[in-house]
C-alpha cells in the first residue's frame, strides 16, 4: 500500500482553541500520505540513539490501576517489573475510561470525540462509527520513516487494520471465548480452526503471532525499525484462564476485598505511587449496567455490590474469591508472555533500541453480564463453559486506592499504570514520574522521540491541532508539561482536570471538586467550599465541549442527524 504525505507542521497548541479554529471542506477521499521529512527532535532531553527506535506498545483489557506488582498488587508480574526498574513508572495517567475510545485516542493523538469515536450530543460517535481522514493511525505516520507496523490482539478501531497502516495483524475479533480462535482474523481475512482445536488460548496466541513477526522482521527486514502493537484481551471478562495459572492464586483472596485494598494501599505509600487516603467502598455502586437475569443465572455466589466480606455467606466469600483468582491468573499468564516478547527482543538484538510502553484501556470492571455462549454453573469456574466478571467488590480492589471503575470517570475508571522503557533512550532508570499524562500523549512522544513532523493537511483538508503532548522531556526529569486541561466524557459522565484540581460527575449528578495533590481518592468533595472553582473548571469543561461540536460538524457534513 504505497502512502504519501503534504508538507509538515508540529500540531501542538492547546486542543480546544485548535478544534474551534478548524474549518474544512468534505474531503476529497481516501486519506493519501506524501513522504514526511524526519527532522531533529525539538526540545528532546532523552538521549537520542543513532538509530530510530523499534517502538512496542501493550495495551491490556480492563487491568485495575493497583494489580501489577510495580503498582502495589500481589499478582506475580516479574517481567513488566523488570522493564519498570529499568526505566520509569507514571502514577498519573489516564486513559478515557472504555475500551474504543483508548484505542482511537491512543494511536491518533486525539480525544476519541474529535474523531468521532465516542459520542458527543447531537452528533455520530461511538463505537461504530468512522474516523475522518485527517486522522490516521500512527503507522501511517510511521511509515515513511520506513517502519513497518504489525498488530496482534485486539482491535476494536474503525475500519480494516491494514488499511490502517499495518504490514500484518491478528485480530482477536473473538472476546468471548479465550480457548478458540473462531472468529478471528488474520490480516482482515478470517480464520477456520482445525475440528479437533485443542491447547488453544488466546494470550498465549496474540504473542506467538507477535513472536511470528518480529522474526521475520530480524530475516527480512532488519535494517528497518518496526512498530509492534500489542493488543491483550486480558484480563477482560469472561473470565477464562489456564487451570495451572488458576492453582496459583486459588486461596488468595479469601481474606477478602477489603484486606486486599488495605495490603494494596500500604505497598503504594511505601512505594511513593500516591499521597493520598485510601477511598472508602461505595456500597451501593454496583455495575454500570444491571442484567438482573445474569445474576439469576450465575447462580447464589454472585452479589453485585461491594458490602462488607463480614456480611457475605460461605459460599458468596468462596465464589468471588475464585474469580479474583481467574482475574490474577490472567494477569499472571500475560505478564509471562510479555517475557516472551522480551526474550525475542533480546534474541534479535533490538531490545536496548526499543521504546516500550506499557498501559491499560480503562480500569477493572464491575460489570456483571452473561453473553456469548453463556454460563454453565456446573463446569470449572475459568474454563470455557463458564461466564464470570470480576464484579465491583474486587474491582475496587484492582483499582486501589481510587474510586469507581470502567465507564466512570471518576480515578478508578480512569487510571492505568504507564510503565516506559528505552534503555538507549531513557537514562534514568527506576524512577516514578508523578507528571499528569494521557493516551493522547502517546503519538506525540513518539514522534518526537523519532523526530518526525506530522502533516498539516490530509486529503486536501487542514489537520486540526491534536491535544496530545510529548512526554519525552519528562523521561529526563518530573516536570509540569505545558497543558491546560485534561477532558472526559463517556456516557454522560464527565470530568476536566486542569492543573491539580478536578471536576467530576456521573451521569445525572451534580458536579464534585477534588483537589488531587493530596485527595486523589477522590474522598473529600470541595465543590460547596470553592463554588469559584467548580465555576471556573465547568466552563473549561463547556467550552472544550462546544470546539468539539464544532469540530464534528465539519469532519463528518454529510453524516445523518442521530436525531432524526
Amino acid at each position: 500500500m504505497e502512502k504519501t504525505a503534504d508538507a509538515a507542521v508540529i500540531g501542538g497548541g492547546i486542543m480546544g482553541a485548535g478544534t474551534a479554529r478548524f474549518l474544512a471542506g468534505k474531503s476529497a477521499g481516501k486519506v493519501v500520505l506524501l513522504m514526511i521529512g524526519l527532522i531533529a527532535a525539538q526540545g528532546c532531553t532523552a538521549e537520542t540513539p543513532a538509530k530510530p527506535p523499534n517502538i512496542v506498545f501493550i495495551l491490556a483489557d480492563d487491568m485495575g490501576y493497583s494489580d501489577l506488582g510495580c503498582y502495589g498488587g500481589e499478582i506475580e508480574t516479574p517481567n513488566l517489573d523488570a522493564l519498570a526498574e529499568g526505566g520509569l513508572r507514571f502514577t498519573q495517567f489516564y486513559n478515557t475510561t472504555r475500551c474504543w475510545p483508548t484505542r482511537a485516542a491512543l494511536l491518533t493523538g486525539y480525544y476519541a470525540q474529535q474523531v468521532r469515536r465516542d459520542v458527543l450530543p447531537g452528533h455520530c460517535g461511538g463505537g461504530v462509527t468512522v474516523r475522518p481522514e485527517w486522522a490516521p493511525l500512527l503507522p501511517d505516520l510511521l511509515e515513511p520513516a520506513g517502519y513497518r507496523s504489525y498488530h496482534s490482539g485486539k482491535w476494536h478501531i474503525d475500519g480494516k487494520v491494514l488499511d490502517a497502516g499495518f504490514d500484518r495483524s491478528l485480530d482477536m475479533r473473538n472476546d468471548g471465548n479465550f480457548f478458540t480462535a473462531a472468529g478471528n482474523a488474520v490480516n482482515d481475512q478470517p480464520i477456520e480452526p482445525a475440528a479437533d482445536e485443542s491447547g488453544y488460548y488466546a494470550t498465549t496466541a496474540t504473542v506467538d503471532h507477535a513472536l511470528d513477526c518480529l522474526r521475520e522482521h530480524a530475516d527480512a527486514y532488519p535494517d528497518r525499525p518496526f512498530f509492534h502493537y500489542i493488543a491483550f484481551i486480558a484480563p477482560h471478562f469472561p473470565l477464562h484462564a489456564l487451570p495451572q495459572d488458576i492453582a496459583r492464586y486459588r486461596d488468595r483472596y479469601l481474606d477478602g476485598w477489603h484486606v486486599m485494598r488495605q495490603r494494596r494501599f500500604a505497598r503504594q505509600r511505601e512505594m511513593g505511587l500516591v499521597d493520598t487516603t485510601l477511598s472508602d467502598l461505595e456500597r451501593e455502586v454496583g455495575p454500570p449496567y444491571h442484567f438482573p437475569e445474569a445474576l439469576r443465572k450465575l447462580g447464589p455466589g454472585e452479589i453485585n455490590r461491594p458490602l462488607p466480606w463480614s456480611e457475605l455467606t460461605e459460599e458468596q466469600q468462596r465464589f468471588q474469591a475464585t474469580k479474583m483468582a481467574i482475574h490474577a491468573a490472567m494477569v499472571d499468564r500475560m505478564d509471562r508472555e510479555i517475557g516472551r516478547v522480551i526474550g525475542q527482543l533480546k534474541a534479535m538484538g533490538a531490545f536496548r533500541n526499543t521504546f516500550i510502553f506499557f498501559a491499560s484501556d480503562n480500569g477493572a470492571s464491575a460489570e456483571i453480564m452473561v453473553r456469548h455462549g453463556g454460563h454453565d454453573p456446573e463446569a470449572s469456574p475459568g474454563s470455557a463453559a463458564t461466564y464470570l466478571c470480576l464484579g465491583p467488590g474486587f474491582s475496587s480492589a484492582s483499582n486501589t486506592p481510587f474510586r469507581r471503575h470502567k465507564t466512570w470517570v471518576h480515578e478508578g475508571g480512569i487510571s492505568t499504570p504507564l510503565v516506559v522503557h528505552w534503555p538507549e533512550g531513557i537514562q534514568t532508570r527506576g524512577e516514578l514520574r508523578h507528571t499528569p499524562g494521557h493516551v493522547i500523549d502517546i503519538v506525540p512522544t513518539i514522534l518526537d522521540a523519532i523526530g518526525i513532523r506530522k502533516p498539516a493537511s490530509l486529503g486536501g483538508r487542514a489537520v486540526p491541532d491534536a491535544p496530545g503532548r510529548s512526554l519525552l522531556g519528562v523521561f529526563a526529569e518530573d516536570r509540569a508539561i505545558d497543558r491546560e486541561f485534561l477532558w472526559w466524557l463517556h456516557e454522560g459522565n464527565r470530568a476536566v482536570r486542569a492543573g491539580d484540581w478536578k471536576l467530576v460527575a456521573s451521569k445525572g449528578d451534580p458536579w464534585e471538586l477534588y483537589d488531587l495533590s493530596t485527595d486523589r481518592a477522590e474522598a473529600r468533595n470541595l465543590a460547596q467550599d470553592d463554588p469559584g472553582k467548580v465555576k471556573e473548571l465547568e466552563a473549561i469543561w463547556q467550552r472544550e465541549l462546544e470546539s468539539m461540536k464544532r469540530l464534528a460538524a465539519h469532519a463528518a457534513p454529510d453524516d445523518p442527524d442521530p436525531a432524526e
